[in-house]
């Protein structure tokens, strides 16, 4: 591939996937797209950038004229730009459909009209909505049941459209909670590392007993990398971890690794106005394809507080206790 466009990419997730997309293919030319919003940061891309090979490009995938600039002659996009954190979406709800299903739709008219052969596109696997026991699969109904997982599931639907209606080449991909360094602190892990540090509380939703699944940043960038190279056009993808915690018990690890007492650190919130039980997707159509999970969080926590200790100053204006 000689052009690659990656939408987000200075975000937590698009940063790893950008270095992952740049290690595979070194000889393309990467296009990184970014509004740079408060979760974005051009430090993510430390090291990734080249004057000749590697551009960032400022601007925001609703703006028409933006993508088919940045489109143009692209071999593969990656569309990863999104509002993510489900707690602002209840009180900017308007801000997510913009960003998450106007913005998938304007990018993916613009690869349309110009003739981009290889689209993956990023969703989630909030868009399947909660399940008490089992797995979803890629053929699981979509039933979200909050502002930002409504938001995402509107541009699956988008997608899914311009499949059977103009047989777009793109490919779809959901995936569980994607953990590690350089996550903006408004997420469970970077949020909590940080209270800690700090010496501030953890504030934990409802009753902690929420569980999620956490996937490594870097098994979701190499799972990314594979399906550029290797995904069906026209397919669903679930990319899912094995390990699988409640939220008291991502807390409680943290406070072990900070070495701090879980009571009397961790408090107790009034829930979200809808909190999901619980996500879990099967994976098998991927594994099938050689990729697995490789790294875990009980392995890899010790080694993100490390590095969020070591980078505190980049986070020292973002709010962390119960106030922020």
């Amino acid at each position: 591939m000689h052009r690659i466009v990656i939408t987000g990419g200075a975000g937590f997730i698009g940063s790893h996937v950008t270095e992952r997309i740049a290690r595979d293919y070194p000889d393309a030319r990467i296009v990184i797209v970014d509004k740079m919003t408060y979760a974005a940061d051009i430090q993510n891309l430390a090291g990734v950038l080249d004057w000749r090979q590697r551009h960032l490009k400022v601007g925001d995938v609703c703006d028409f004229e933006f993508c088919l600039s940045v489109t143009k002659d692209a071999d593969c996009v990656i569309h990863l730009a999104a509002e993510s954190h489900v707690d602002n979406s209840f009180g900017n709800s308007m801000q997510f459909t913009r960003s998450n299903t106007l913005g998938t739709h304007t990018l993916l008219e613009a690869c349309r009209l110009n003739n981009v052969p290889r689209i993956v596109h990023v969703s989630t696997d909030e868009v399947y909505g909660e399940i008490a026991e089992g797995y979803h699969t890629e053929s699981s109904i979509l039933n979200p049941t909050n502002p930002y997982s409504a938001s995402k599931a509107a541009a699956d639907m988008v997608a899914m459209s311009y499949i059977r209606s103009f047989s777009l080449p793109l490919l779809i991909v959901r995936s569980n909670n994607v953990f590690g360094i350089r996550q903006f602190p408004e997420k469970i892990i970077p949020r909590f590392i940080l209270c800690g540090l700090r010496g501030e509380k953890m504030p934990l939703h409802g009753s902690g007993e929420h569980r999620r699944r956490f996937l490594a940043v870097e098994d979701f960038s190499e799972a990314i990398s594979m399906l550029v190279k290797s995904g069906a056009p026209h397919e669903i993808y679930n990319i899912g971890a094995e390990e699988e915690y409640a939220t008291r018990e991502i807390a409680r690890m943290i406070c072990r690794e900070l070495d701090l007492p879980f009571e009397g650190t961790v408090v107790f919130t009034p829930d979200r106005p809808f909190n999901d039980c619980r996500y879990a997707v099967n994976s098998d159509k991927l594994e099938a394809m050689g990729w697995k999970p490789r790294v875990y969080l009980s392995q890899a926590l010790k080694g993100i507080v490390d590095w969020y200790r070591e980078h505190q100053d980049r986070y020292v204006s973002v709010p962390t206790a119960l106030s922020g």
